[in-house]
């Protein structure tokens, strides 16, 4: 086997089909059997659908349903700016996952559902008590990664965890955005996944703060849902950010969650592991994961910054009210921190608007 990858999830599968792209017989194995769901926000940004149509992953409109950009709202204020270039896609995890397993097995990945990795050496996969050779071996196995372990990789710069818990409402959308919202203490995600659906995730510190206890600090938001059926099981999951120092040792190689993250508030965990497995099939065919450590870093860059600036924002109310008013006095400031978030502006001109906004908020 030239590429074993351990994790069927979507950084694992998107990994599989780069690889495959690039002409590697690949295998993907995974304990759970599709359809693999998880407790995220279900939005992905307009460069998160580019990463993943240059693998040939074709995210339409027909999986879930778009939104034109971001919403900010805390109590009476909000703000509000339009994708650059494109509109984003809310989509079920679930509706997700089936797509990218479609799309790995008709690149000719092959499959070893409900199969249990217990180690790993040099060229060789432990799978269900039998050795599986590996030329490469892929770690997409999540935030609690085992091939982390095992390659020795654990090393982090940083680390910071919040919770998150989901919901899936039977509700029409109410707006053409994924609206962010801000409490005290934790913040509200609200994407359309379809016609008639809506994701909620609350995002906290308190991993015991669930949404009943949080809706009365989003009056607006309780008042839209208090009708509304709630169709499946609550869903909860931790949001970490972590910066790992290496994320390749030898023949290994970590993507995804394994390889480190950002918090959820940034919305950019799908994009990152479409990018990441792009750059790591091509260092996989030029024999060398120097170039995947330095592309990892260079993709991460920006979307932990960002990560940084929000959550800088959390739990400091009167900074977050004076920000919002400022960005609601300055609409354009918004929309180009949106556009900078996804890289349509360089940092100097971040910078610059960073100064725009110090002095409205100083001048309002």
């Amino acid at each position: 086997m030239d590429v074993f990858v351990v994790g069927g999830g979507p950084a694992g599968l998107a990994a599989a089909i780069a690889a495959r792209r690039q002409g590697f017989d690949v295998a993907v194995a995974d304990s759970a059997v599709p359809p693999i769901d998880k407790a995220c926000g279900e939005g992905i940004m307009p460069d998160g659908l580019a990463a993943a149509a240059s693998l040939g992953i074709p995210l339409g409109p027909s999986l879930g349903c778009g939104f034109r950009g971001i919403r900010f709202c805390e109590r009476d204020l909000s703000v509000e700016a339009s994708f650059p270039g494109g509109a984003g896609l809310g989509v079920r995890r679930t509706a997700l996952h089936a797509l990218l397993v479609e799309c790995a097995a008709n690149a000719g990945v092959r499959f070893a559902w409900g199969s249990h990795v217990v180690g790993m050496d040099a060229g060789h996969v432990a799978v269900n008590g039998r050795l599986v050779r590996a030329g490469w071996i892929i770690g997409a196995d999540g935030g609690q990664s085992r091939v982390r372990h095992w390659a020795g990789l654990e090393t982090s710069a940083q680390e910071n965890v919040r919770f998150g818990f989901r919901r899936h409402y039977r509700l029409a959308p109410w707006s053409e955005y994924m609206e962010l919202h801000w409490g005290e203490h934790s913040q509200l995600y609200i994407t359309p996944v379809a016609a008639e659906e809506l994701c909620v995730v609350l995002i906290s510190r308190d991993a015991h703060f669930r949404l009943d206890q949080a809706l009365p600090e989003f009056p607006q938001v309780a008042r839209r849902l208090a009708a509304a059926p709630w169709g499946d099981s609550e869903r909860g999951g931790a949001s970490v950010t972590r910066r790992l120092q290496s994320v390749s040792s030898g023949h290994v190689a970590l993507i995804g969650d394994a390889s480190g993250s950002v918090d959820a508030i940034t919305g950019d965990g799908l994009c990152l592991s479409f990018q990441q497995a792009a750059a790591l099939a091509r260092a996989l065919a030029a024999g060398d994961l120097n170039l995947y450590e330095r592309d990892h870093r260079r993709i991460g860059r920006r979307p932990a910054f960002m990560g940084r600036l929000m959550l800088f924002l959390d739990g400091r109310g009167r900074l977050r009210a004076r920000t919002l008013r400022a960005f609601a006095q300055k609409p354009e400031l918004f929309e180009e921190m949106l556009a900078s978030h996804l890289g349509h502006i360089s940092h100097l001109r971040l910078a610059l608007n960073g100064f725009s906004l110090g002095w409205q908020m100083l001048h309002p």
